[in-house]
């Protein structure tokens, strides 16, 4: 360990570059933000009985030939998701918009916002209800283990929308181009062999144009597979020593398969909430008036409103996994970058919209990543014990 480095000391340092002010404000946004997954679980069940009360899904099954199940439960859940869209709206310009504005996380117009949120909503609602088609056609078939087969179907959507969603999808949503020449992309290149990851795509996108979120990402899988490095890095000062720091964690994510291993995990809590859904679901058929059968697509909106509140539960085994794989990251670009005061001085700029400093039970019911001051910590012992590595 290096005589005379304290990584305590050299944590709250860090923490200390952001005034109290500063952090008061994170604080308020972040603990906002878990109040957000009640108000919305309970938005969401206004919605399910309002659709349910309308009635449009059982009108719209009637018309539809029984002899045709899968078309029937593809129309139906394409107006279901259409309808829970448009009443859900004003929450979500509320919770997705306008409470970032707020907070200055972005500076996003309106209609710029709305644009965006309609076109995610073409892409996204079409392709559920083809997943709700195999689910569906599951519950027919194996009305007993749907539930655990529909675990299987989730997985395989998953890697597909990761396989497809970088040439597909994102750039519908943003523009991305190649890493100019230069110190920045030599730099990547390199650490990209260092790490053994693909090193010939590495883009800037301009996610500054929805948010002010300091933020980098590895996507898609095999060879689809990129860096994509956000314009706001750079509008905010990002030194070589944070983009090493920054993308040694996302390539982190690529080596070591946390896409395949976060499916897996997400397929297995699909299938504990299919089972809940299937168990639960005639104790709310009872308070919503429905029939028994929870294969009839008209019948989505009682299955839905189950879902959604099982769903609230099973937020901290989703976080747990996703925490799991971030600190994984950021031991591997610690290992292969060698920046840990690159990576601190990053994790600081997060701070604004996640706070820095949760107790231990806060971090484990609402963080997807370990808390900023466990992860600049962790970064500082490290250097403590790797004092020769720091740097090179």
């Amino acid at each position: 360990m290096a005589a005379g480095f304290n990584p305590d000391a050299a944590t709250t340092s860090y923490l200390a570059t952001l005034s109290p002010a500063q952090h008061e404000r994170a604080i308020a946004y972040t603990q906002g933000g878990h109040w957000l997954l009640l108000w919305g679980m309970l938005v969401t069940l206004v919605a399910m009985a309002l659709i349910w009360r309308s009635g449009l899904l059982v009108r719209l099954g009637r018309r539809v030939h029984v002899r045709r199940p899968n078309l029937a439960v593809f129309l139906s859940a394409l107006l279901f998701f259409l309808l829970d869209w448009l009443i859900e709206l004003p929450w979500s310009i509320y919770a997705n918009w306008a409470r970032e504005r707020s907070y200055g996380l972005t500076s996003q117009g309106f209609g710029g916002w709305l644009g965006e949120d309609i076109l995610s909503s073409a892409i996204s609602i079409p392709l559920v209800a083809l997943l709700a088609v195999a689910i569906y056609a599951l519950m027919r078939r194996t009305p007993r283990w749907w539930w655990a087969w529909s675990g299987l179907v989730v997985v395989l959507g998953i890697i597909l929308m990761v396989v497809i969603a970088p040439v597909a999808i994102e750039p519908l949503f943003n523009k991305y181009t190649p890493a100019p020449a230069g110190p920045t992309r030599d730099a990547v290149v390199e650490l990209a062999h260092r790490a053994g990851v693909p090193g010939d795509k590495i883009y800037i996108y301009d996610g500054s144009k929805q948010s002010e979120r300091y933020t980098a990402n590895v996507s898609g899988l095999f060879g689809t597979a990129r860096v994509a490095m956000s314009d706001t890095m750079f509008k905010r000062g990002a030194d070589l020593a944070e983009v090493r720091g920054v993308v040694g964690h996302e390539m982190g994510h690529y080596a070591e398969h946390h896409v395949l291993w976060l499916a897996g995990g997400m397929s297995l809590l699909a299938m504990l909430l299919f089972f809940l859904v299937d168990r639960l679901y005639p104790v709310a058929a009872r308070w919503f008036g429905a029939g028994s059968a929870i294969s009839d697509p008209a019948h989505m909106p009682v299955a839905w409103a189950v879902a959604a509140v099982v769903g609230i539960f099973l937020v901290p085994l989703m976080n747990s996994i996703s925490r799991y794989d971030e600190n994984a990251a950021d031991r591997f670009s610690l290992k292969v970058a060698h920046e840990p005061d690159g990576l601190a001085k990053a994790l600081v700029k997060t701070i604004e919209y996640r706070a820095s400093s949760p107790s231990r039970l806060e971090e484990i019911l609402f963080y997807d990543h370990p808390s900023v001051e466990r992860r600049i910590h962790a970064a500082m012992v490290w250097k403590a014990e790797n004092p020769q590595l720091v740097g090179k």
